[in-house]
């Protein structure tokens, strides 16, 4: 969102969202930020209220950098005007007052997704896996089409609006993940980009703190099939127990993804770490990411990617490019193995990592460092006790609990009767000096808990020459 491509003048983006200009209205706009650093020539800034800042309070700073046009609120304009006005005229810059900046901003990116009207529009949700597929579908995809994709996980009310202004003229499909953490985010989302082709990976427990119930998720999560009017397509997994909920009243064709519902599929062999060996419409390849719920990610991207129109020579050689992004089932190599598994944790997704390391054939000893599952309010104690038990069930020789969160697990995990080493800490260094004393060559080691407890730390003072495994 960086090239000098003119995306509006400042009255057509005015127009696009119903607002108020004062100034220059034939400021050009190229760009659209909502960090005040950001903003510069040509930039449209978005002025939003933020839980420790707002962003009204840098809309002069955002004007002497350069920036040539504001999104602020309409019941801010008089302290604005007051500092800005004089600014914004000597700047050529103008000033656009609405009644909800967040609204404006999905407003125009809608606008300007409209624009292109024969991009083919993929969506992707999920309480998890939501990256993964998104990632198997565009490197399938740009074997043979331009595509544009939101970068990592820009995926929010603000997010994926502004990811929505990286689409030009050349894509051909766009492939966008699609995520959410409050009730009425994803009708939102879903006005924004109106998805030609929508997937479901799984209705979990991610934000369930937030949302309070999966019920109330799958409701949320469905609404990625809201804007379809009849010739859409969806998918949800063949085996979540929200199928036919989800598939219910959709105005468009919603399909099974899965080993059955997926014709043309075949599961030859699990590797283990090394991932599955798969023949898709009798082609053999290579799927490198371990696990089932990576598999699930594949066969959900194999589901879309062919209703989208690939080739059978693509589906197979891009699911067999693929890499593992930062922190999602990482194979490190060195004096240990660790599986870095540590971007995001919910319920599901830990156990899902337990069962891959469970299952690996391995003749060494297994290790799991297990941290805090952070944004389950009221259902984290009870969630944090069923991964304890879980794990104290497992196949590892030692756990090691981190963060607070994650206490009522490892009480859990000794009541299971863990047979092994059970460790619990809330300080990254006390765990990293247990762990330095505990590990020996050959372990396997996984590390896995929300992205805001920063377990890759221990990876890289483990391995501090470590190198991803292909």
């Amino acid at each position: 969102m960086t090239d000098r491509v003119t995306l509006f003048t400042a009255m057509q983006a005015s127009r696009a969202v119903g607002g108020v200009l004062v100034g220059e209205a034939s400021a050009l706009i190229a760009s659209v930020v909502v960090d005040s650093r950001k903003a510069g020539p040509r930039s449209l800034f978005v002025a939003l209220p933020g839980e420790k800042v707002d962003g009204h309070a840098y809309v002069a700073a955002s004007l002497r950098t350069g920036t040539s046009c504001v999104f602020a609120r309409a019941d801010h304009r008089a302290a604005i005007e007051a500092e800005c006005l004089v600014l914004a005229r000597e700047k050529g810059a103008a000033l656009i007052f609405v009644p909800d900046a967040l609204v404006a901003l999905q407003a125009l990116a809608a606008a300007y997704r409209q624009r292109f009207p024969r991009l083919v529009r993929i969506g992707i949700t999920g309480s998890s896996g939501k990256t993964t597929t998104k990632e198997c579908i565009a490197s399938i995809l740009a074997r043979s089409r331009h595509i544009a994709l939101n970068p990592g996980n820009l995926n929010s009310d603000i997010g994926l609006p502004l990811s929505v202004f990286s689409i030009r003229e050349e894509h051909e499909v766009g492939v966008f993940e699609m995520g959410m953490n409050r009730k009425g985010e994803m009708g939102e989302l879903a006005a924004v980009y109106e998805p030609d082709i929508a997937l479901i990976t799984n209705i979990g427990t991610a934000h369930i703190g937030i949302l309070g119930s999966r019920n109330a998720i799958a409701e949320e999560k469905k609404k990625i099939f809201s804007r379809f009017n009849g010739v859409q397509s969806g998918f949800v997994w063949e085996d979540d127990d929200y199928n036919a909920f989800l598939k219910k009243d959709v105005r468009g064709e919603v399909l099974d993804f899965g080993p059955r519902g997926t014709q043309g599929l075949r599961v030859a062999r699990n590797c283990g770490l090394r991932g599955y060996d798969l023949e898709w419409q009798g082609r053999a390849f290579r799927f490198p990411l371990p696990g089932k719920h990576n598999l699930t990610d594949a066969i959900g991207a194999i589901a879309v990617a062919s209703r989208a129109g690939a080739p059978d020579d693509d589906i197979a050689g891009g699911l067999a490019s693929v890499k593992p992004l930062f922190g999602r089932s990482e194979i490190l190599e060195g004096e240990y193995t660790i599986l870095r598994d540590c971007y995001n944790a919910n319920p599901d997704s830990v156990a899902a990592a337990i069962d891959l390391c469970d299952g690996a054939q391995w003749s060494g000893r297994r290790v799991y460092v297990l941290g805090a599952m952070l944004e389950l309010g009221n259902a984290s104690e009870s969630a944090h006790r069923a991964i304890g038990e879980r794990a104290g069930r497992s196949a590892a020789d030692a756990l090691f609990f981190f963060g607070t969160e994650a206490k009522s697990a490892f009480e859990a995990a000794r009541l299971e009767g863990f047979r092994g080493l059970c460790f619990f800490e809330t300080d990254i260094d006390g765990l990293l000096a247990a762990l330095r004393a505990y590990l020996k060559k050959g372990d396997l080691v996984l590390l896995k808990a929300s992205r805001g407890m920063e377990l890759e730390r221990l990876a890289e003072a483990l391995l501090p020459t470590n190198t991803a495994k292909d």
